[in-house]
């Protein structure tokens, strides 16, 4: 091994790359893909990032714009916002669904911080946070 090697950083990857709590939630979320809206179900939400469960393969770095309804202790809070596909996955071989995460680059400060406080409500025990989110 060089010396180079032997000293190079480790690069983070996975739970340390993120930088906000990412927590499971299953919830409908309708997406504007191109004019062309649908349904689909999250999977787990963070203030910078969803994934969801969709029907249909979208590719990288797709703008999409999305829509959801959060329910607060004040009430329903609909939060929108914009942002790339940065993953896509098929779910199975044998199943026509495909998993896929999106960065929101573009959502009112305002929004996020609601986000905050439904993943805040919705608690970070075992079952529930993933890791600190996208």
């Amino acid at each position: 091994m060089s010396p180079q090697e032997q000293t190079a950083p480790r690069q983070p990857s996975g739970a340390e790359r993120r930088r906000w709590l990412r927590v499971a939630c299953d919830i409908p979320v309708t997406l504007n893909l191109g004019g062309s809206r649908c349904e689909a179900k999250l999977r787990d939400l963070s203030r910078a990032g969803a994934c969801f469960f969709l029907d249909r393969p979208v590719l990288m770095m797709t703008v999409l714009e999305l829509s959801l309804e959060l329910k607060m202790p004040r009430g329903v809070r609909r939060i929108r916002g914009q942002g790339a596909v940065v993953r896509c996955e098929r779910i199975a071989k044998a199943l026509d669904h495909y998993e896929i995460a999106v960065f929101l680059h573009e959502m009112a400060e305002i929004d996020r911080k609601a986000i905050e406080e439904f993943l805040a409500q919705l608690g970070t025990g075992p079952s529930q946070a993933l890791s600190a989110g996208s």
